[in-house]
C-alpha cells in the first residue's frame, strides 16, 4: 500500500511536515515560513532546573505539535491526532490509515533513526516525519530534513515511535482532514493572529526564563559560568546551547531567518509598510545567533576561554534580545487595515 505523497525537503521537521500534509490535502499556498509564522513557532526558553544530556534545557521553539495544531486551527481545518498505550494498536492504526490512502505525521525519537548519520543521533523525541506507505516489512517515510524519501522496517519504526524519555512520542500520529477550502482572506487572518500570538509569547510571558527576558537571563548566567562551573563544564553548557540552537531541531538562528521570510510572504496577504524593515531585524537576529554559536564553539573547543570571551558571548545575546524586542514590539503595534 502506497499513497502518492510529494516529498518536500525543509529547514525544520514540524514546519516541513505541516507544509507537506497541507499540500497533500490541496492547500498548497501554505509554505514552510507561513507555517512557522501562523503557528507562532518562534520562541526562547532557558530552564536551568531541567538537564538534557548533562546540560541546561534550552529551546528556540514552541512545544512539539503546537505549530501543526495552530496552523490547522487558524485555517479551520479539522485534525486527527492519536496517542497509544499499545505498540500493536499503534501499528494497526497506522496500517489502517495507510490502507485508506492517508499519509500521517508521526512524532519519533531521533536516536534510533537508522537513516540518520551517527553524528546526528541523540536522545531527542520530538522529531516529525510523514509515513506515506508500506511495502512488505518496510514503511515509506518522508523526512523533511532528508533530500529524498527513505524507509524504515516495521521494527525500526516501532522503536522510534515508542522511544523512551522526555517528550516520549507514545506512538503519536496525526493528520489534517481533507475536503476543506482555504481562502486568501483566511490566510491573512491566520497571519495576523500568528503574529499577535508570537509577539505575546516573546514579550509578555511572566517570569525571567522565557521569551526576550529568557535570552537576557541566559546572557547574565553565561557571564558567571566560567567562575561558577569551571572552564570545562562552562564549555559543555555553551556546547549544549549550540546543539539546541543549531542541531536539535529547535530552530535557533535558522528560525529567525525563516520568520524573516514569513514576514516577507505575509505582505502578499496582509500588506503593511513596516513588515519589510521588521523582517530585516529578524535576519539581523539570525546572523547574531550564528555569530554567538561560533563564539560558543570556540570556547568549547578550547580556542577561547578568558572571562572576556564569556562576556563577549553574553554581549551577543544581549544584543539579540534588544533586536528581537524591538521587532516584536513593532509587530505588536501594527494597526492592520480593516479586511
Amino acid at each position: 500500500m502506497k499513497t502518492e505523497f510529494h516529498h518536500l525537503q525543509s529547514a525544520h521537521c514540524e514546519t516541513g511536515v505541516t507544509t507537506g500534509l497541507m499540500h497533500h490535502i490541496g492547500i498548497d499556498k501554505i509554505t514552510e515560513p507561513l507555517a512557522l509564522g501562523i503557528g507562532a513557532g518562534l520562541f526562547y526558553i532557558y530552564i536551568p532546573f531541567i538537564k538534557i544530556s548533562n546540560g541546561p534545557a534550552i529551546a528556540f521553539r514552541v512545544m512539539p505539535g503546537l505549530i501543526f495544531k495552530r496552523v490547522c486551527k487558524a485555517l479551520g481545518i479539522p485534525v486527527v491526532r492519536r496517542k497509544f498505550g499499545s505498540r500493536e494498536e499503534a501499528a494497526r492504526a497506522l496500517d489502517q490509515q495507510l490502507a485508506a490512502g492517508q499519509p500521517v505525521g508521526c512524532q519519533v525519537g531521533v536516536y534510533y533513526l537508522t537513516y540518520f548519520p551517527k553524528e546526528y543521533r541523540f536522545h531527542f523525541n520530538a522529531h516529525n516525519i510523514v509515513v506515506f506507505g508500506r511495502e512488505e516489512d518496510r514503511y515509506l517515510v518522508s523526512d523533511p530534513v532528508m533530500e529524498t524519501t527513505t524507509s524504515l522496517s516495521a521494527y525500526e519504526l516501532e522503536r522510534v515511535r515508542f522511544a523512551k524519555g522526555a517528550l516520549a512520542p507514545k506512538g503519536q500520529l496525526y493528520y489534517p482532514v481533507g475536503g476543506h477550502q482555504v481562502t486568501d482572506e483566511q490566510i491573512a487572518r491566520a497571519i495576523r493572529k500568528g503574529i499577535k500570538n508570537n509577539a505575546f509569547a516573546m514579550l509578555h510571558i511572566p517570569g525571567p526564563i522565557a521569551g526576550i527576558s529568557g535570552i537576557r537571563y541566559t546572557a547574565r548566567r553565561i557571564r558567571k559560568w566560567r567562575d561558577k562551573l569551571g572552564l570545562h563544564d562552562a564549555g559543555l553548557y555553551l556546547a549544549q546551547l549550540v546543539r539546541m540552537q543549531e542541531e536539535i531541531g529547535t530552530g535557533g538562528g535558522g528560525f529567525r531567518y525563516m520568520y524573516a521570510a514569513f514576514l516577507q510572504e505575509a505582505m502578499a496577504y496582509t500588506p503593511h509598510p513596516s513588515l519589510p524593515s521588521i523582517s530585516a531585524m529578524f535576519t539581523r537576529a539570525g546572523d547574531l545567533w550564528r555569530t554567538a554559536a561560533v563564539q560558543a564553539a570556540g570556547i568549547y573547543k578550547g580556542r577561547l576561554g578568558s572571562q572576556e570571551d564569556f562576556d563577549k558571548m553574553a554581549d551577543y545575546l544581549m544584543e539579540i534580545a534588544d533586536i528581537e524586542e524591538e521587532a516584536f514590539r513593532a509587530l505588536a503595534n501594527i494597526k492592520w487595515a480593516a479586511p
